[in-house]
């Protein structure tokens, strides 16, 4: 017989009801909020936020910011293994901006018109912080263009927090940039930014500060030498250098990539006819281990302009010019998610970011 005390949430047990909403997408999710106070509070509470979270972690998708051609607007397609492609924007924020960064459901915004301007928002839900300005040197003093050479975002849902990074290499006007390299870090829990200097001299691709991949406490990027990977502590405000595995070179032929795969720091190499896949299992020791193999030949006439951007253990998704694929590890099975119908201006991959649908709060 069932204990009243189980029903807080109607006729059925309160712990089948959490795992209905859990599975529920945001749009859903929201209206159901609305429907009465009892499931107001479900969607509010934190033990709630925390399974929903943990769920759609497991869950990564691909995010694009597409310009069409003709116009000046930009709009965000987000391509969902499980509830195929849906298309949103970032009007809400009520400024002009580009996407610099995605971590955990959150991105990292830049002002188009506003040079230094920074937000932090949320698609799903809507909500968005505009960032304090730095008391330190603007960032128009980093190389190149005026803006950070590296934007990393770091969002730790667990506690729901997170850290903004700009860094780039210190250039005296009319000059060529140093190696010093500047850092600036915005704490969202003390709303404050931080500075620290440090002398590096590696360079980055664009897919490069694409790729920039939170676990472990600290962010992670590829050099474009391929020679190691640049890591930030952010608890500590060190920058140091990790390995990559013995077999991956950025030889002639050859492109590497940096992704996470559930919770691990992972490398993927493409070659002219396979993919190799490698998760970093052991973090302190960096120990790396290939999981996967996969043959390109039944996509081989793509293989030149394919990008991977997204993974799990089950899946991984590929950008090229104009279209998203999803590889399914399991079934080995190729299938497109998503093609562009109208003329954009750059490449799907140029702004194609790993994603989550999760509930982050701002207040």
């Amino acid at each position: 017989m069932m204990n009243q005390s189980d029903l807080k949430y109607g006729v059925f047990p309160d712990e089948i009801i959490h795992q209905i909403f859990v599975r529920l997408p945001m749009k859903a999710l929201f209206r159901a909020k609305s429907v009465c106070k009892l499931w107001y509070d479900l969607v509010s509470d934190d033990y709630f936020l925390k399974m929903y979270n943990e769920l759609s972690v497991k869950n990564p998708m691909v995010l694009i910011e597409v310009t069409e051609s003709s116009q000046f607007s930009s709009s965000l397609i987000c391509v969902d293994n499980l509830r195929g492609v849906s298309e949103f924007s970032l009007d809400f924020v009520k400024a002009r901006v580009k996407v610099r960064a995605s971590c955990n459901g959150l991105l990292c915004c830049s002002s188009i018109p506003d040079k230094g301007v920074y937000y932090v928002c949320n698609p799903m839900t809507k909500e968005y912080k505009v960032l304090p300005r730095s008391r330190e040197r603007p960032v128009t003093r980093f190389h190149p263009d005026g803006e950070a050479t590296l934007v990393g975002l770091a969002c730790d849902l667990l506690s729901q927090k997170y850290n903004v990074v700009l860094a780039g290499y210190h250039r005296t006007f009319g000059h060529r940039p140093d190696r010093k390299f500047m850092c600036l870090v915005f704490d969202s829990e003390c709303n404050k930014w931080r500075k620290f200097v440090s002398m590096q001299d590696d360079q980055f691709t664009h897919m490069n500060k694409n790729q920039v991949v939170y676990v472990n406490g600290s962010l992670h990027w590829m050099t474009e030498s391929c020679s190691w990977l640049l890591v930030l502590d952010l608890n500590n405000d060190i920058w140091r250098k990790m390995t990559f595995p013995d077999e991956v070179s950025c030889g002639t032929g050859n492109r590497v990539y940096l992704l996470e795969s559930d919770g691990y720091l992972s490398v993927i190499k493409i070659s002219e006819a396979w993919m190799s896949i490698w998760i970093l299992k052991d973090y302190q020791s960096e120990e790396w281990c290939m999981v996967d193999r996969v043959s390109l030949r039944c996509i081989r006439d793509m293989v030149p302009g394919i990008f991977p951007i997204s993974q799990t253990g089950q899946y991984i998704f590929l950008a090229t010019h104009k279209q998203v694929l999803v590889y399914q590890r399991n079934s080995r099975v190729w299938k497109e998610m998503y093609s562009v119908r109208n003329g954009s201006t750059l490449p799907l991959w140029f702004s194609a970011y790993a994603y989550r649908s999760t509930i982050f709060t701002f207040h």
